[in-house]
């Protein structure tokens, strides 16, 4: 063997040896909202140059990321229904469920308010009641994403959720359920980071109620389990969950969308 042919063996052996190889790539299951908010374009890029890697990212709802985990289509997660994260891990298909940022949701419609939310003194209750018993619109998305399994839980503080033509079903992510509402000139819930990036696109909506504790929004970092899926990218996915919980990638999150928004989109859980 010349001795190039025996360099090439010895730097492959030293690639394939170290469990990473340059150029692999992650794919990582995640929301519509931290894709349609535009933070993945800040993110990620760091992150693939820092590691010589590319990130594909599936942005589904979380029902269907998680789905993506349990069938180990994917390496790495990022999503936003605590509950079923913590079932994730429970059943053994994620090693861990790790805190990374957080937002909240609100509620937003028409600019003329026929609901009159507002009006006098509001609790989340009466918000809700006042929507559902006044048959106003309301567009959910209807995807079992983590909005979607939000506005459901919120339903069922005034007994369930409504019924009748004015209840419409997006089935589709945030960004289009928002469009629907505002042409449909309906009540939505919407993760305030999607809100802020694409509020100006919808001229006839207004933020309508926020602030109630019941409407925070945790994001968490999940990555997969090689146990039960020998082929996912453990090395190149936990060193994705450390970049996001780590200095640089909550520095990002702590400063994206204060420059476009005057406001950040998301704050930090693990470096304040």
């Amino acid at each position: 063997m010349s001795r190039f042919c025996t360099l090439v063996v010895v730097i492959l052996g030293l690639i394939l040896g170290s469990g990473l190889a340059a150029n692999e790539k992650l794919t990582l299951a995640s929301t519509t909202s931290t894709l349609d908010s535009g933070l993945f374009d800040a993110l990620i890029p760091p992150f693939e140059k820092l590691h010589d890697c590319s990130v594909k990212v599936i942005a589904v709802g979380t029902g269907q990321a998680m789905r993506l985990g349990r069938d180990g289509n994917a390496d790495v997660l990022l999503v936003h229904d605590r509950a079923s994260e913590e079932q994730f891990v429970a059943d053994g298909f994620g090693l861990e469920r790790l805190p990374v940022m957080h937002n909240d949701f609100l509620i937003v419609g028409p600019k003329n308010n026929p609901a009159e939310i507002g009006v006098g003194e509001e609790t989340l209750v009466s918000v809700l009641k006042k929507i559902a018993l006044g048959n106003h619109p309301f567009v959910s998305r209807g995807d079992d994403s983590g909005t979607h399994k939000m506005e459901l839980r919120l339903w069922k503080l005034i007994g369930g959720k409504p019924t009748g033509s004015s209840y419409m079903e997006s089935g589709s992510g945030m960004e289009v359920t928002l469009r629907i509402a505002n042409e449909k000139g309906a009540y939505c819930l919407i993760d305030r980071g999607t809100w802020l990036a694409h509020r100006r696109e919808s001229e006839g909506l207004a933020e309508i109620f926020s602030g109630a504790e019941d409407l925070l929004n945790p994001y968490a970092v999940i990555v997969v389990s090689p146990e039960k899926f020998k082929w996912v990218k453990h090395e190149l996915a936990q060193k994705f969950a450390d970049f996001i919980r780590g200095p640089e990638g909550q520095k990002i999150i702590r400063e994206f969308g204060l420059d476009k928004f005057g406001s950040p989109l998301f704050f930090p859980d693990v470096i304040k």
